[in-house]
């Protein structure tokens, strides 16, 4: 058996909808021959691309890597045909893209600028991703960079389609002096006693997240403070005034200190969302490629990221650890472009199995985090 384009479309609708028995629907298969197939397809990669359970699956971290491929792969295929003829530019045009609190937009910008030269991008920024998706439904935004978390999906109408850029874990940041600074890892129920910097309502699920996870660890926050302008949040952590939750792409200022939350309570998953009448195809394939490998290069370039990969993922066998090692920097092994959705089911209403699922903070089922059978193994 050889690889063909027919099995990466597999594995990508696999991971879109987070359910094989999903994925059939949505390809025409049964569930036991979509089975049999990925199965056919883990042997001849030799190793476990998801993790089963109950509650559906997920990518490993090595499934994660290889599904991202995948969409590269796919996404060059699909743009063979859609080139117009004499060779005139692809992405071009207006485009209003409206964009959340996220470090990516103007690696992104700078990028779509170099490669896209035809294309006129116009920037709103927006911090809610509720208020995002009102504007996109409207009509008043063509795209937009958006978030959602594990178990709150986006749903959207019809008229819009979203792929995820990726899933990351949710990090604290504190100051440099606080009595846990010394920790790897921070158990989130100590710092209960600690004032909180909690971003206001974003619409899909934040601060709820954040406070379920609370619970969960077996307190509610001292004291808070709505806030999310984040250089004066930084100043603020920086003298000790408190903590707050922050992407893991965050650069820390002088003072403050980024550490992972122990047993990562806390994920969110990075979104390219758009008007299906307004964004061309090539226009969003252009976006969310750009937008994928912008925040790659920022995944590597945190260094308090890199050390949570370094720990928190590990080869289970020898042949693993060869592959790991080889033609493969640590940066690519967490799921660091998510699962992008790029296969046939990319573009639904709400593919509410897109997020990678993880066990919530609410209690709520979920696989283990990126555990691959018979592949990498979570500490």
């Amino acid at each position: 058996m050889e690889l063909e384009l027919r099995h990466l479309r597999v594995l990508c609708a696999i991971a879109d909808s987070g359910s094989v028995g999903r994925a059939a629907v949505a390809l025409g298969f049964t569930q036991p021959a979509l089975s049999t197939q990925l199965r056919r397809i883990e042997r001849l990669l030799g190793e476990g691309l998801f993790v089963r359970s109950s509650a559906g699956v997920e990518l490993t971290a090595y499934g994660a890597e290889v599904v991202s491929q995948a969409r590269e792969i796919l996404s060059r295929a699909d743009a063979l045909g859609r080139r117009p003829a004499g060779g005139a530019p692809a992405a071009s045009g207006a485009l209003r893209l409206g964009v959340t609190n996220t470090p990516v937009v103007p690696t992104l910008l700078d990028a779509l600028r170099d490669a896209c030269p035809d294309l006129a991008v116009s920037v709103s920024s927006v911090y809610a991703t509720g208020e995002l998706l009102a504007l996109l439904e409207a009509g008043e935004l063509d795209a937009a960079l958006g978030i959602d978390y594990p178990g709150l999906p986006l749903r959207h109408s019809t008229a819009l389609a979203h792929r995820a850029v990726n899933t990351v874990p949710i990090f604290v940041a504190i100051h440099a002096g606080h009595p846990l600074a010394h920790r790897v890892e921070v158990p989130l129920e100590e710092l209960s006693q600690d004032t909180w910097f909690v971003a206001s309502d974003d619409g899909v699920g934040w601060p709820g997240a954040f406070y379920d996870a609370c619970r969960a660890a077996g307190f509610t926050p001292a004291a808070t403070h709505e806030f999310h302008v984040l250089d004066q949040l930084q100043s603020m952590i920086a003298r000790g005034l408190g903590v707050t939750a922050v992407q893991p792409t965050v650069r820390p200022a002088d003072g403050v200190l980024v550490k992972p939350l122990a047993g990562d309570p806390l994920w969110q998953r990075l979104l390219l969302l758009w008007r299906r009448d307004r964004v061309a195809p090539p226009v969003a394939e252009a976006l969310h490629h750009h937008a994928v490998r912008t925040y790659r290069t920022l995944l590597a370039q945190a260094p308090h990221l890199q050390k949570w990969v370094t720990r928190a993922y590990t080869p289970a066998h020898p042949q693993a650890a060869v592959r790991a090692g080889r033609d493969r920097p640590p940066a690519a092994r967490p799921s660091a472009d998510g699962p992008s959705a790029d296969g046939p089911s990319a573009d639904g209403p709400s593919a509410d199995g897109a997020a990678v699922a993880r066990p919530g903070p609410s209690g709520a089922e979920g696989p283990a985090p990126l555990r691959a059978d018979g592949g990498t193994t979570r500490r």
